[in-house]
């Protein structure tokens, strides 16, 4: 077995034979299976206790306070204390909720983000579900969550998680557009949907470099809107504690708030990991022109640790919205998606596709 850190693909490939060469192909396939679902298990958890203790740092900096630094070496295990309380809270039932209904939202948000997260590409070779239409399928089932959240809000037998589900619903079908738009500004710069075909046209330059103004704006939309979709500030007024409690989940409480709670920062990952995939290169170092020694400098850092890297440097960016500017109203918040997101993104595409026909870009 090959470990090479800088192409997984033999490592993965011969983790498959090996199976293949031991079990039966239908019994191979259901163990690849396993193996792919508990390290995403693994790394969904990990990866969302991190993100916890990095907002509730990177909020302290902002705000000039300490953050967490009580449990553990600098607070570090601050949020691990944070998921055993909630795994040991009783979990209360609501008078007149329906129950079914109440249960299994908190799982259609949780199973959501986990479907879109199969479909990034990590690193070369590290790539769970690479669809010809992976733009599509991210697109499609990122959008599953706000199911959830109106089931939440609607079964809570509340007004304020059904008030806080009705403007979650609202804030996520228009954004929706300005994400898909935003998208398919690169899917025509690169001519495919498929999102390891996105991240290998960077190998010249990334998209937001080599796409003129063009792909600047449409990265700029698409955090815009990506961050109003993952309802987190200034866009969180799903969950307005000033004024709706806690919105959509205000009845939730033990592990079923948890996984609300979770989702959203997973949700964070997701869209900084897309960002990434289509305007920032993925997994690809930074390289201009073909050839020189900049490149061959930059091809020595591992792929995992640019993408990484490139995905935290986004989260960071969402952070530092959500504790810097104040919450948007309801009006204000679709006034900027019909009257100005949404036109700037039809002008963009049009001007787009005409730079590709005639071949204006880099």
């Amino acid at each position: 077995m090959s470990f090479n850190i800088y192409d997984l693909t033999e490592f993965t490939r011969s983790i498959d034979s090996g199976l293949r060469s031991a079990l039966s192909p239908g019994w191979a396939q259901f163990a690849e299976l396993v193996i792919i679902g508990l390290v995403f298990l693994i790394f969904y958890a990990l990866l969302g206790l991190f993100l916890v203790y990095a907002e509730r740092k990177v909020c302290a900096f902002i705000q000039n306070r300490l953050g967490p630094n009580r449990v553990g070496p600098v607070g570090l295990f601050q949020t691990v204390a944070d998921l055993i309380k909630l795994l040991m809270k009783e979990l209360i039932p609501i008078k007149n909720a329906d129950q079914l209904l109440f249960n299994i939202a908190p799982f259609i948000v949780i199973i959501a983000s986990f479907m879109a997260i199969a479909a990034i590409p990590f690193a070369k070779g590290l790539h769970a579900i690479d669809f010809n239409i992976g733009v599509f399928y991210v697109i499609a089932v990122s959008s599953l969550g706000v199911v959830g959240i109106l089931l939440a809000g609607w079964s809570s037998n509340s007004k304020y998680s059904l008030i806080g589900a009705m403007r979650s619903g609202a804030q996520v079908i228009s954004y929706e557009l300005s994400v898909g738009l935003s998208l398919l500004t690169i899917v025509i710069f690169a001519g495919t949907m498929q999102l390891s075909g996105i991240v290998e046209s960077q190998a010249n330059g990334w998209w937001i470099f080599k796409g003129h103004i063009s792909a600047v704006t449409a990265f700029i939309v698409f955090l815009i809107a990506s961050t109003a979709e993952t309802n987190r500030g200034p866009f969180d007024l799903a969950e307005a504690e000033s004024e709706l409690t806690a919105g959509f989940h205000t009845e939730y409480s033990g592990i079923k708030f948890a996984f609300f709670f979770l989702a959203e920062f997973m949700n964070m990952f997701i869209v900084a990991s897309i960002a990434v995939t289509v305007f920032l290169g993925g997994w690809m170092p930074l390289h201009f022109g073909t050839g020189n020694t900049f490149n061959h400098i930059m091809d020595f850092i591992p792929p995992v640790v640019w993408f990484f890297g490139k995905t935290f440097f986004v989260i960071y960016v969402m952070m530092w919205f959500k504790w810097t500017f104040p919450r948007l109203r309801i009006d204000q918040l679709l006034t900027l998606e019909w009257k100005y997101l949404l036109p700037i993104n039809l002008v963009n595409i049009v001007v787009v596709a005409f730079l590709t026909l005639m071949g204006w870009h880099f």
